[in-house]
């Protein structure tokens, strides 16, 4: 017994080393998430040679919230609008930087997450109608189309309607009246669906690279109604503590993804198809990382 059970012990380093030089980076269950996962999976393992390990398609920001506080994921990226609004239930705010640094502290002493450097970009939620309409009607901010709202149909997804900072702010800040409760809709489908006018608006997001593809405009937020939702890789500080490496890993990505990068990112994967880790590797070597 003595004997099995040094052999036991010797053994079990090994399995820890192995368990310990490993990452596990999540993501929701839309492109953008995807593609972001990808990156940081390219970039940790190709800078700290830790095995990374992708669970993709979690859900929705609280299934991944959970995922981070259970310990199943070490990171992922979500957007400090979200953070603020969704997560810590709080109002939402206007002012980046206030939004970032509060996001950072709770994160840190509610959860014991650490909040990075923002990517570079920013995500808002955006309200989206066909192009033919926009010219015809003259639209250009969400104010312009209090008129039209009674006869239209909108298509959103769960968590914008169920949202602090989504359907019932909205309706509120702008006087909103749809023909009908709005029809919730899976993200994957909401833009086809306004093609085809099964729909006359959808809440998308600002970066979704199909927009201009399809025809569709973005209405601006004159009234200022949704936070800012920076991109902000988000890690769980019992994680940092064993690989204090990530930190220099994700360090290398601040700032490095525009707005205009990440909406081709996303247009290359969604609308010609290509295949996510490909076109991450391209994005990164003609970015030099």
């Amino acid at each position: 017994m003595a004997i099995l059970l040094s052999c036991l012990l010797l053994l079990l380093p090994g399995c820890r080393s192995g368990r310990e030089r490993r990452v596990v980076i999540g993501s929701k269950n839309f492109t953008e998430q995807i593609v972001l996962a990808e990156l940081l999976a390219q970039v940790i393992a190709a800078r700290t040679g830790l095995q990374v390990e992708r669970r993709l398609n979690l859900g929705g920001t609280l299934i991944c919230q959970q995922a981070l506080r259970a310990g199943e994921i070490d990171l992922y990226v979500e957007y400090t609008g979200t953070a603020l609004t969704a997560v810590l239930g709080e109002s939402p705010s206007s002012d980046r930087a206030a939004v970032y640094e509060r996001v950072k502290k709770a994160y840190r002493e509610r959860f014991g997450f650490e909040v990075t450097e923002p990517l570079g970009f920013n995500n808002a939620f955006a309200m989206v109608v066909r192009g033919e309409d926009a010219r015809h009607l003259k639209l250009r901010t969400i104010s312009d189309i209090a008129p039209y709202a009674p006869r239209w149909r909108a298509g959103f997804g769960y968590e914008f309607m169920e949202r602090p900072d989504g359907f019932r702010g909205l309706v509120q800040t702008y006087q909103l009246r749809f023909a009908e409760t709005p029809r919730i809709m899976d993200l994957g489908l909401i833009y086809r669906a306004l093609k085809e006018k099964q729909v006359d608006i959808v809440a998308g997001n600002s970066t979704d690279g199909v927009i201009a593809a399809l025809d569709l405009v973005v209405l601006e937020d004159d009234r200022h109604y949704f936070p800012p939702y920076e991109a902000v890789p988000v890690v769980r500080r019992q994680s940092l503590e064993r690989h204090p490496e990530i930190r220099d890993a994700l360090h290398a990505l601040a700032g490095q993804v525009s707005e205009d990068e990440m909406r081709r990112l996303n247009y290359a994967v969604d609308g010609q198809r290509r295949d996510v880790p490909q076109v991450v590797r391209e994005f990164l070597r003609g970015r030099g990382l």
